[in-house]
């Protein structure tokens, strides 16, 4: 009996790379174009951007929680990377800003969430307003330009002939599976998920851990941020709409439950691959990008179905 349970959880497991493969086929036979060497690279750099804030995202709903800012706070982070660098500010230092913008607004989340006693989806979904007004009074409405070379080459430079923002997204993806795999925290996040009442009792620091995920997701969302100002050159005021949407659905259609204490970075990396395959793929194939909507919906319904058969 305990073997079948086993073996059930398994292929749970497996599902999200096993549907990675399939449709990976499947787009291969549908065009001849699809497993190209160019068009592997694009896919993967144009995934690159969700896969790092879904792997926040991950950290968060892991707890139980859910954050809504992040799209916000990456086009927050962006402007003032922008505002900085383009005003004379060295671009460490205005990179470092940017990242301790993201933390900074992740470290609010947290505490309004632990100490405050605000459910996230309202917490979030207030600091996502807030940081989206911030963005354009500090843009002014408009977009930020002139960004120096190195800040560009976050998002359109290369290394060995691998795209930056790739690299930057298995590194990620790497301290994150980490973190969750070979360190006590990411135990204590498998904790607070599943039983929160019970991870209290046996000594675990609720508020610390669930606070740590959202300044986490925080600092992944200004990464992201500084990427995609790098690869537009400049910090557009309406960036990142939609983008906690995209990250949410890559954590549900990666296997992580939104109930939390279930899941992992690594299918949640395979969730933001399987989301970028189904829209490369449909673009190849000339379909309209209303219908990709459509299919990604479709996608992200069934794969929240089988999270609650689960």
């Amino acid at each position: 009996m305990q073997g079948n349970v086993q073996i059930k959880d398994r292929v749970r497991q497996l599902g999200p790379g096993l549907a990675a493969i399939v449709l990976g086929l499947a787009l291969a036979l549908l065009s001849d174009q699809f497993l190209t060497a160019s068009n592997i690279l694009n896919l993967l750099r144009q995934i690159s951007i969700n896969a790092i804030i879904a792997c926040g995202m991950t950290l968060v709903i892991l707890t139980g929680g859910i954050d809504l800012s992040v799209g916000s706070v990456l086009a927050l982070s962006g402007a003032v990377l922008a505002g900085l660098a383009s005003g004379g500010t060295p671009w460490p230092l205005a990179l470092l800003a940017c990242l301790a913008l993201g933390a900074a607004v992740g470290l609010f989340n947290g505490v309004v969430i632990t100490r405050g006693r605000v459910a996230p989806f309202v917490a979030t979904l207030a600091t996502m307003a807030i940081a989206r007004g911030l963005t354009l009074v500090y843009t002014g409405g408009r977009p930020i330009t002139g960004l120096p070379s190195a800040l560009r080459s976050l998002g359109t430079g290369y290394v060995l002939g691998i795209p930056v923002p790739i690299i930057i997204m298995a590194v990620v993806f790497l301290l994150a599976y980490i973190m969750l795999v070979h360190m006590p925290v990411g135990r204590f996040i498998y904790a607070v998920g599943s039983n929160e009442e019970s991870a209290r009792f046996a000594g675990i620091p609720v508020a610390r851990v669930t606070t740590l995920t959202y300044v986490l997701t925080g600092l992944a969302a200004a990464l992201a941020g500084a990427i995609l100002t790098g690869r537009l050159n400049s910090a557009q005021p309406t960036a990142g709409s939609g983008f906690e949407l995209d990250a949410i659905a890559a954590v549900v259609v990666g296997g992580t439950s939104l109930a939390g204490g279930r899941g992992s970075v690594l299918g949640t990396v395979v969730g933001a691959l399987i989301i970028g395959m189904l829209d490369n793929g449909l673009n190849l194939l000339g379909v309209s990008s209303f219908y990709q909507q459509v299919a990604q919906g479709v996608v992200i319904l069934l794969a929240v179905l089988m999270d609650r058969r689960k």
